[in-house]
């Protein structure tokens, strides 16, 4: 099924509109991690125990270098993990955008009028070239 040109634009401009509407975002994977404290008295200590935890991280890449962030109280939690999911919104909405873009950039007709600088014939140059 192809699709016209004023549909992908309706189209595009659709994704343009949801894009806008996308809240508070933030790149990076939220992880639990599980410690042990190192006191031969705390329940950690024992061999099947899985430790202190979980404890929740988010790690992300800034300017090469892996930053993590570790979260106080468990609505810091759910704030950061409804800014990661609206993150990967916007991915996916991108992603779509330069799909249908792409498809309007094929169906758009060329444009055959020539600019005036395209107009204009090179000039030939004055100088001879020798012969060596």
């Amino acid at each position: 099924m192809t699709d016209s040109l004023p549909q992908l634009e309706a189209q595009r401009s659709d994704l343009f509109h949801q894009i806008v509407s996308i809240g508070d975002f933030r790149r990076g994977s939220i992880t639990p991690t599980s410690g042990k404290c190192g006191k031969t008295n705390c329940h950690c200590a024992k061999r099947d125990d899985a430790g202190h935890g979980p404890n929740f991280r988010l790690t992300r890449r800034v300017k090469g270098k892996t930053r993590t962030e570790t979260f106080p109280s468990p609505a810091a939690l759910r704030k950061a993990q409804q800014e990661v999911t609206e993150f990967h919104r916007f991915q996916r909405l991108c992603g779509e955008l330069v799909e249908v873009s792409e498809k309007i950039c094929a169906l758009r007709p060329v444009q055959d009028t020539l600019t005036p600088e395209e107009k204009k014939r090179p000039k030939s140059s004055t100088k001879r070239s020798r012969a060596k």
